[in-house]
């Protein structure tokens, strides 16, 4: 008896054991709540304030959150793979013999500093040779192969209209201050800017070999040249309009609208001869172009050029260039007090010229086939549930409902890693200089990309490596993708119940599903064509809907006197939001015949918002605030919090939110889109 007793307690004892093995946690790190914070008050605070106490900035930072923190995770791992190959020697033309020998020039303080800013001097004196304006146009597409954007940029892309095919395609550039507000706003923050900028160019020319005062003359005319570009261009809130960004023209009209350009010339040097069409993004700016080249001196435009060069050049050459540029990017623009190790910028440069050939080393290393079952599993639910969602929706006519389920049926799904990966067989990597190594990896890139046009879109090639920690929706191929990258915590937990992954990587998902509907995505239809798909009255009940949207985001202040720009972030806080509705209803279907147990002191439901809210835990510095405000289209961290939770009801039940709490809005005032 005493024998049968024991064997029934050990068999009881195995059975607990395997129970505790399989149980799946909550996911949430109780650690990073903030107690003292009152929901109803500031959520943001309360669900990610403990995280924010835990990650004080750094130097190097002028922003980090919970996406920072897995990509310097990630970055440690890359890291890892990298150093071992650059360990040994390889034979010369294999993949391990260009990544190590690019890790170990970008690590070679030593010869960068030896070389000083000569491996330019050629290109430099180059431009400084222009005689006349034929010789000047002949250099520009030139330098464009090498990675050197001047007036404008070439690339493509998906034609919009015929989404089959890719197009050859223009678009305004030219500026080194990546918007164009800050060489048109008169405020104070963003003249101070202006004024630094100026005094960084005469800085950097003189580091490259030129006196003050020709410095001086030169940033004078960088500044009337990228002035005159910035005032012609698109503002960012025009630029999400595709219409307005929709251009398309014979190469003889592109000669007509912009003669002074020797546009056969350039087509021949970026080996684009045949190509009769083309998709001049924002028509009015290369108008522009035109005047500028007709208009200003060849002294300006030789000063400009070399600007460009030196601009793009400094990541590359000594650590004085280098140090200046910091001074100015990464202190003046951002806030960042340090810059980052050598290291993280060498695993950085590897990642963008060989980014596949890593990516396939840290997926087989990193990424197990399981967490891409259950990725799969994920977005079938939340598809269902969108489906489901856009039938039940009583503003939307039947014929919009029944275009719309066939555009999100035929949504083309990435998961992890691309079925096929990069040759880099053509790609040199040679021992002469780190510049010279990032300029063929430019002109490898540029001559892949351009090698496209007037060719048929390649649905399987995808726009983001493996490693990458983030996600996208591309309109012209209706597809979403979710990179192995973002695929591990806080964004997504095998370990951790459907509460947690349905609050974290499923708004992700929905995220990423809702931006085939969102104000730009929706004027797309299920092939990618940019086309009206909509009754006239369906698309003016949207954006009644989504001005809702938009008039509360622009109610924000993100620093004193400082608005929140909702036309420009309209799009992602509609994908927000939407992705807040899809997930949650895609969790509760998911758990309905097997409830979850309250844990930790928190309910499934409670724990789906603090999980969404960790994703977007953010510690930022103020110049960082005004920065990103002028130039992302994505809501700040905490507004990505606190400006969704009011528009869903689930938020207030979960957390028995008051009618009457700061943070609650009227059922009237709220969003309802999707």
């Amino acid at each position: 008896m005493k024998k049968i007793i024991l064997i029934i307690a050990l068999i009881f004892a195995i059975i607990s054991c395997d129970s505790k093995k399989n149980k799946l946690i909550s996911g949430i790190d109780i650690t990073n709540i903030d107690t003292a914070a009152v929901p109803g008050e500031d959520f943001y605070q309360y669900a990610c304030g403990g995280w924010m106490k835990k990650h004080p900035l750094t130097g190097e930072y002028a922003r980090f959150g919970s996406f920072d923190k897995l990509a310097e995770d990630n970055r440690t791992q890359l890291n890892d793979l990298i150093k071992e190959i650059a360990s040994y020697k390889h034979e010369n033309k294999t993949v391990e013999q260009k990544i190590g020998d690019l890790y170990n020039m970008a690590m070679d303080s030593v010869k960068r500093n030896a070389d000083e800013y000569f491996p330019v001097v050629e290109e430099l004196n180059s431009i400084a040779a222009v005689n006349d304006k034929n010789e000047l146009l002949s250099l520009i597409p030139y330098l464009m192969l090498n990675g050197i954007n001047a007036y404008f940029s070439v690339f493509v892309d998906a034609d919009m209209m015929n989404s089959s095919m890719n197009i050859l395609q223009l678009y305004q550039g030219g500026i080194s201050l990546s918007q164009r507000d800050y060489y048109l706003d008169k405020d104070e923050h963003t003249t101070k800017i202006r004024e630094q900028y100026k005094k960084h160019i005469i800085k950097m020319f003189e580091l490259t070999g030129f006196s003050h005062e020709h410095a001086k003359k030169n940033m004078e005319a960088v500044m009337k040249i990228e002035t005159r570009l910035a005032t012609a261009a698109y503002d960012k809130i025009k630029q999400r309009d595709p219409y307005a960004n929709y251009n398309k023209m014979s190469m003889d009209e592109l000669k007509k609208t912009a003669p002074e350009i020797n546009w056969d010339n350039m087509l021949n040097v970026l080996n684009l001869k045949g190509v009769n069409e083309i998709n001049v993004s924002q028509k009015e700016s290369i108008i522009e172009v035109n005047n500028i080249i007709a208009s200003e001196p060849l002294k300006n435009h030789i000063a400009y050029l070399q600007w460009k060069l030196i601009d793009k050049a400094a990541e590359y050459l000594n650590d004085e260039l280098y140090d200046e540029n910091f001074e100015f990017y990464g202190k003046i623009l951002s806030g960042k007090e340090q810059q980052q190790p050598r290291w993280k910028r060498a695993v950085a440069a590897v990642n963008n010229v060989l980014g596949e050939a890593v990516g396939q080393m840290f997926v087989k290393k990193y990424f197990p086939p399981e967490a891409k079952n259950r990725m799969i599993k994920l977005v079938h639910n939340l598809q269902n549930v969108l489906a489901e969602r856009i039938s039940a929706l009583e503003w939307m006519s039947d014929s919009t409902k029944t275009k719309a389920l066939e555009k999100l049926r035929t949504f083309y799904v990435k998961i992890g890693y691309p079925d096929k990966w990069r040759d880099y067989s053509n790609l040199e990597i040679k021992k002469d200089s780190y510049y010279d190594n990032m300029k063929r990896a430019n002109r490898f890139e540029n001559e892949y990309m351009l090698g496209k046009a007037g060719k048929p879109v390649d649905k399987d090639e995808w726009g983001m490596t493996p490693q990458t920690v983030n996600a996208y929706y591309n309109p012209t191929t209706n597809e979403i993708c979710f990179p192995a990258g973002i695929l591990q915590y806080p964004f997504f937990d095998m370990t951790a119940d459907d509460a947690f992954n349905y609050g974290a990587i499923g708004v992700v998902i929905g995220h990423e599903m809702t931006h085939g509907f969102d104000d730009a995505g929706r004027q797309f239809d299920k092939d990618g064509n940019l086309k009206e798909w909509w009754t006239a009255e369906d698309a003016k009940r949207f954006e009644e809907r989504a001005k809702v949207m938009s008039d509360y985001f622009d109610s924000i202040y993100v620093a004193p006197g400082v608005h929140a720009n909702g036309r420009f972030t309209l799009g992602e806080n509609i994908a927000d939001y939407g992705g807040l509705r899809i997930a949650y209803q895609a969790y509760k279907l998911a758990t309905k015949d097997n409830p979850l147990p309250d844990i930790d002191g928190f309910t499934p439901d409670q724990r789906f918002f603090l999980a969404y809210s960790t994703v977007w835990a953010t510690n930022i510095r103020h110049e960082e605030i005004l920065r990103r405000t002028k130039s992302d289209p994505h809501s700040l961290g905490k507004w990505r919090v606190n400006g969704q939770m009011p528009h869903i009801q689930a938020w207030y039940d979960a957390f028995n939110i008051a009618e009457d709490a700061p943070m609650a809005l009227p059922v009237e005032k709220r969003v309802s889109i999707w």
